[in-house]
């Protein structure tokens, strides 16, 4: 038998492995990842779709561990990948905290009680972001917030959205030039 200690040690796809019979051992998983996810999900959707979209991750990694890629030791990109979708299903509430942030400037998670969210790129602080976001395509939007905000390498955008690197970096770079565009016509509009 082996240590709580020792499974916690293991790489993500020994875990997957191990879960298929100590489904148990899948919750090391979910305590390794979902604060990341959580972070992200909150930043794409807001807080109070974040834990939903955590949870629906999880059900859905679990339900398809049998599938999973063993040859790949992290697991990260294929939760952003399944987080992504269960997104993408939820299109209108981010289109709908984009839309928010545009009227009033400020992130839900900001209101009193609530987390203060770091960083330049903080949709609170940016309503021209925000609408240069909203904007983009699905896909596009995508691969640049898995590379901004998930802080993913090119190839994991790529393993996540099972989608080849080549496409990532082309995505990524119309991503970025829409973005400018739409910055850029946001100043001269002022």
């Amino acid at each position: 038998m082996t240590s709580s200690r020792e499974v916690v040690e293991l790489d993500d796809a020994t875990l997957i492995e191990r879960s298929l019979n100590e489904p148990e051992v899948f919750a090391v998983l979910f305590d390794r990842h979902a604060p990341r996810l959580h972070h992200y999900a909150t930043r794409r959707l807001g807080p109070g779709e974040a834990e939903d979209v955590v949870a629906d991750t999880f059900l859905t990694a679990f339900q398809r561990r049998g599938d999973y890629d063993r040859g790949r030791p992290d697991a990260c990109p294929w939760l952003y990948g399944i987080a992504s979708n269960v997104i993408g299903k939820r299109r209108r509430a981010e289109t709908s905290l984009y839309r928010a942030y545009i009227r009033s400037g400020v992130h839900p998670a900001e209101i009193p009680g609530g987390q203060v969210e770091n960083g330049v790129n903080t949709l609170a602080v940016n309503r021209p972001l925000a609408r240069a976001l909203l904007k983009l395509t699905r896909a596009d939007r995508d691969v640049l917030l898995l590379i901004a905000w998930a802080e993913l390498s090119y190839q994991e955008v790529a393993d996540a959205l099972a989608i080849p690197l080549g496409t990532v970096a082309s995505r990524l770079n119309r991503a970025r030039a829409q973005i400018r565009q739409t910055l850029d016509q946001g100043e001269r509009a002022t």
